[in-house]
């Protein structure tokens, strides 16, 4: 599962989900998006990072996705389970 936590109207969010979305059918993960603005610790954690890409609730990156990054990271974190 890839974990997108994002803001409503933020670009760089919108522009990340758009990336992983393109990939999905080429490495097969589900992707969620949790909105932050509606929770406190949430709002603290990643305030101005968003967006935060988390791979089975491990960080993987904030603010952008390089596609090639999240390709070989994926496939690392894959090989570890």
């Amino acid at each position: 599962m890839v974990t997108v936590y994002s803001r409503h109207g933020c670009h760089l969010c919108e522009d990340a989900v758009t990336i992983l979305e393109s990939l999905q059918p080429e490495l097969n993960f589900e992707i969620e998006i949790i909105y932050i603005e509606s929770d406190p610790e949430l709002e603290k954690l990643y305030g101005d990072k968003v967006p935060v890409i988390q791979i089975d609730g491990e960080h993987h990156d904030f603010w952008r996705v390089d596609p090639e990054r999240f390709r070989s990271s994926l496939e690392k974190h894959r090989q570890r389970q």
